[in-house]
C-alpha cells in the first residue's frame, strides 16, 4: 500500500461521496481505489467508512482521520512546494514601500545588490513616511519601523533599533542639560510626528515600568533628519534612532543625555499585505533583506 497515495483517495472519496468518481477523476480503476482504502483500513485497524450500494458515509473514527489526513496532505504539498521553489528564479515585479530615511541610508543600497543578485526581477521602490494601505495600493512588502504592530498585521521582525534622547553641546551650554525625564517639559524638545497631531509625551523605562513624561514642541517634522539638523543647529532636544544620528555622535555634533534611562525599542518590520500565496520572488527579498540587516 502506498500510504500517502491512500490517505490522498481517501481524503478525495470523503469529499465526492463516490467511489467511481474519484477512479474517474485520478484515472485509475474502481477496484484499485477499494482496494487502496480497503488497504488503509486494515493498516489502522478500524472502519472509516460504511459503503452501500446507494451511499457512503465516514464513521466516527473515519472523520477524525480525514482531519488529520488533510493536514498532512498539506504539509507534503507546501514541503514539495518549498522544494520546487529553491530551484526557482525569482522574477517578475516586486512593488515595495520604504520609510523615507531609513530606506534611502540602510534598504537602498541592499536593493540595488538585490536587483544585481537577480536580473529577472523588477523592483518599484516607494520612499514614504506615512503609513501605506498594501492592499489598496498594491504593495508587495512594506518595511516600517514601530514599537507596536496593529493586530491584524502580517509581519516579520527583521531589525531593530535603539532611541536616544540628543542635544547639540550648544543647546546644553546655553540650556542646561535636563537630569531627568520630567525636566523635559522645561526645555524645546523637537517632536516627530507622522500623523496631523503631534506627540507630546517621550516614554522612558523609570525604575522598571514604562512612564510617559509631557514634553514642550514648537518643532513638529514626519522626517528624522529634518529634526536631527535641527538639533545640530542648537534648536532643541530630540528623540531619535541610531541609523540617524550615529554620524552626528560620531562628530560629537550632538550628544546623547538622559542615558541612564531606558527607552523603548523600535522593531524593524518586513509587512505583507496577506499570508497567503507569498509570491516566490518576495519571500526570497524578505529573506535577503532579513539576513543583511539584522
Amino acid at each position: 500500500m502506498d500510504r500517502l497515495l491512500a490517505m490522498h483517495l481517501f481524503v478525495r472519496v470523503a469529499e465526492l461521496s463516490s467511489f467511481s468518481a474519484v477512479a474517474q477523476q485520478m484515472g485509475l480503476a474502481r477496484s484499485a481505489v477499494t482496494r487502496q482504502i480497503a488497504a488503509l483500513e486494515r493498516h489502522l485497524g478500524t472502519k472509516l467508512m460504511v459503503r452501500s450500494t446507494r451511499r457512503m458515509m465516514l464513521t466516527s473514527e473515519g472523520a477524525a482521520y480525514l482531519e488529520k489526513c488533510r493536514v498532512i496532505l498539506n504539509l507534503v504539498e507546501a514541503a514539495e512546494t518549498g522544494v520546487a521553489e529553491e530551484r526557482q528564479t525569482p522574477r517578475g515585479m516586486i512593488r515595495i514601500s520604504l520609510p523615507l530615511t531609513y530606506g534611502l541610508m540602510r534598504v537602498a543600497p541592499l536593493l540595488m545588490e538585490f536587483a544585481r543578485r537577480y536580473p529577472e526581477v523588477q523592483l518599484d521602490m516607494d520612499y514614504t513616511d506615512r503609513r501605506v494601505n498594501l492592499i489598496e495600493e498594491a504593495i508587495d512588502l512594506s518595511i516600517r519601523i514601530t514599537a507596536r504592530l496593529g493586530a491584524t498585521e502580517i509581519a516579520r521582525r527583521i531589525s531593530s533599533s535603539k532611541m536616544s534622547v540628543v542635544a547639540s553641546p550648544g543647546y546644553l551650554a546655553e540650556h542646561g542639560t535636563p537630569r531627568h525625564p520630567s525636566e523635559l517639559v522645561h526645555h524645546e524638545c523637537l517632536s516627530y510626528t507622522t500623523t496631523a497631531e503631534s506627540k507630546q509625551t517621550w516614554s522612558f523605562d523609570v525604575n522598571g515600568a514604562l512612564t510617559a513624561f509631557p514634553i514642550r514642541a514648537r518643532i513638529h517634522s514626519n522626517n528624522g533628519e529634518a529634526l536631527n539638523d535641527a538639533v545640530e543647529r542648537g534648536l532643541g532636544i530630540a528623540l531619535q534612532p541610531d541609523f540617524i544620528i550615529e554620524k552626528a555622535l560620531q562628530t560629537g555634533k550632538v550628544v546623547p543625555i538622559l542615558a541612564n534611562y531606558t527607552l523603548p525599542e523600535l522593531g524593524i518590520y518586513a509587512i505583507l499585505p496577506s499570508n497567503r500565496q507569498v509570491p516566490h520572488r518576495v519571500r526570497v527579498l524578505m529573506d535577503y533583506l532579513a539576513d543583511h540587516l539584522r
